[in-house]
């Protein structure tokens, strides 16, 4: 990808009002009213980040204006958005990066995923009754806590792809969190019902949500000291800071010491953590090839699918206003979520047969399986794809809940940066240590080993890691160049929400914004979701009358992404949530 070169423009939207940039030679960003604003794409001519918090963009984009890589600007980008953005990620969670090197013209990924302590096995999460506990019983507490992965894999990605100094690049937090940030609407809204109320088990995280008793409130000035201590500690020591010495033995004494719920990871678990860096998963789709997190991820995989099999379909001639065009989608999520309950889980434990899953000749055959006329009955099989080692397992059907949060990032030397990070569920595992939240990545595993004798690929086993359904996304064109930098949170809908992303750029033209804020339809192999009060919601006699069951419901994406025209860099932004894009 050559980075464009076309002088300078500025330009920015955002969803929150009152955001002050804090550059004074250009203009604050835009305010947009939320989802259906018809907001346009920001504009841009060197560089661009799109990120789910206006601070955190910001901080993005003042790394990258003083000469700083993607990776820089990312490092300091989820730094701020752990801050600001407590209940979706940080850095006592894990993340996936996908990286093009601009130099080399080369993709590839990390997986900083979280990893099951070593005392862990298959029991886990089942119950003295032999039965698999309730999801939020697992969730609640040290149980589900996973090794984080999130610190190690920004270091590992900064020593190989950095030019800033790794200490600068927590500045911008360690002020925040200093000084104080305003407490967003998204944030506000999420500190009631159940969730406030599983938040306020453990006396850390109910001091600082519920300060005097009371549940922040909009506007509210937050300070947070002992996470600025946190980030100078690993400002200055590294991820040495974080894996061993004070900061570790106090991780897994939370951990361990939970009263109803204690969980097993242990020093050995940390001190052991590896960032594992896997060749992208990449499928050809339309002369393009789009490009992802391969196991233990699903995203890359079920993304895949999902396209390969619309490839035979003539969508673009379709349009986005095709019922046609619809049905298909959700006939292929059908088809491809089956393959991923069955084969797709961590690859160094069992065999995942991802050359297979996305053989051509498979895939036209599992194409030939949806008609334009009928929806097939849910659930649908899963197929029996080429280069199967090993043996069939028994289907997992484990949750996955939207806890989690999205960067995109193209510098101006043309690096790109797909980065998909997570504390799994809204605020983790609730465990607060030294003011950022642990992960509840645990029970993103099947909570069963096995059924009827046939073991679960997805089963909880020492050091593993459980599978996800994060798809952070880079498309190139037929020169291999960057075409689109796209991911989002969502918990398993992540899946169609890249996919459907994708499909409106590349076979449909739509502005990277348009394509963000179009209404979202989605099949996990079950009832086909339109998202409730959206134009979706006009195809549900149609799909009804073809025999989709539809379900009318939010549907919560957070998509960040960057098209790269011959123009210009494009931005869009999630008016679901509290996303800016910012470039220049």
């Amino acid at each position: 990808m050559k980075a464009p070169s076309f002088g300078i423009a500025v330009a920015a939207f955002a969803l929150l009002g009152g955001f002050q940039a804090i550059a004074q030679d250009r203009p604050a960003p835009e305010a947009a009213t939320g989802l259906g604003a018809d907001v346009d794409a920001v504009s841009a001519q060197n560089f661009m980040v799109a990120a789910a918090n206006p601070h955190a963009t910001q901080a993005g984009y003042d790394v990258l204006a003083a000469g700083g890589t993607a990776i820089d600007a990312m490092v300091a980008v989820q730094m701020v958005l752990n801050l600001v953005e407590p209940q979706s990620s940080g850095i006592g969670g894990g993340a996936f990066l996908v990286y093009y090197d601009a130099a080399t013209g080369e993709v590839t990924t990390l997986d900083g995923r979280e990893t099951a302590p070593m005392a862990a096995d298959g029991n886990l999460f089942m119950g003295p009754d032999g039965e698999p506990m309730g999801f939020w019983q697992a969730v609640v507490g040290g149980r589900s806590v996973g090794t984080p992965g999130t610190v190690m894999l920004m270091e590992v990605a900064h020593d190989r792809y950095g030019a800033s100094s790794w200490a600068d690049l927590f500045q911008p937090a360690i002020d925040l969190a200093e000084n104080g940030f305003e407490v967003t609407p998204r944030l506000a809204n999420m500190l009631n019902g159940d969730t406030a109320t599983r938040l306020q088990t453990y006396e850390a995280a109910r001091d600082y949500f519920f300060p005097n008793g009371t549940a922040l409130a909009v506007g509210d000035v937050v300070q947070n000291q002992p996470f600025a201590d946190t980030l100078r500690a690993i400002a200055a020591n590294g991820s040495s800071a974080f894996y061993s010495g004070d900061l570790a033995d106090a991780i897994v004494t939370a951990v361990q010491s939970t009263e109803e719920n204690p969980g097993l990871l242990a020093l050995d678990d940390l001190a052991s953590y590896q960032v594992i860096e896997r060749p992208p998963v990449c499928q050809a789709y339309r002369g393009y090839q789009v490009c992802g997190m391969g196991p233990p991820s699903s995203g890359a995989l079920t993304v895949g699918q999902i396209l390969g099999l619309l490839e035979h379909f003539d969508l673009p001639s379709m349009g986005p206003n095709s019922v046609d065009a619809w049905h298909l989608f959700a006939e292929a999520g059908k088809l491809a979520y089956a393959d991923r309950g069955l084969y797709m889980a961590d690859s160094d434990f069992v065999s995942v047969p991802v050359e297979g899953l996305l053989d051509p000749a498979y895939v036209s055959g599992r194409a030939q399986l949806i008609s334009l006329d009928q929806a097939a009955e849910p659930p649908v099989a899963a197929g029996d794809p080429p280069w199967r080692e090993g043996r069939l397992w028994a289907p997992d059907e484990s949750a996955e809940l939207p806890g989690t949060s999205h960067v995109s990032i193209i510098d101006a030397d043309g690096n790109a940066v797909s980065l998909t990070t997570t504390i799994e569920s809204a605020f983790g595992s609730q465990i607060m240590v030294d003011g950022f939240l642990l992960n509840n990545e645990l029970t993103d595993f099947s909570f069963r080993p096995e059924v009827d004798g046939r073991l679960i690929a997805n089963r909880v086993q020492p050091g593993k890691r459980p599978r996800s359904s994060m798809a952070p996304t880079i498309v190139l064109d037929e020169n291999g160049e960057v075409v689109l930098v796209v991911g989002s949170p969502g918990g398993s809908r992540i899946i169609g929400y890249v996919a459907q992303t994708i499909i409106a750029v590349l076979d449909w033209d739509m502005d990277i914004q348009s394509a963000i804020e179009m209404g979202h339809i989605n099949n996990r192999n079950g009832a086909t979701d339109l998202e409730i009060e959206t134009e979706m919601v006009a195809l549900q006699p149609h799909l009804e009358a073809r025999g989709h069951e539809v379900n009318v419901r939010a549907l919560n994406s957070g998509s960040q992404g960057i098209h790269v025209t011959d123009d210009a860099l494009l931005g869009g932004a999630d008016p679901r949530r509290e996303g800016v894009a910012l470039g220049d």
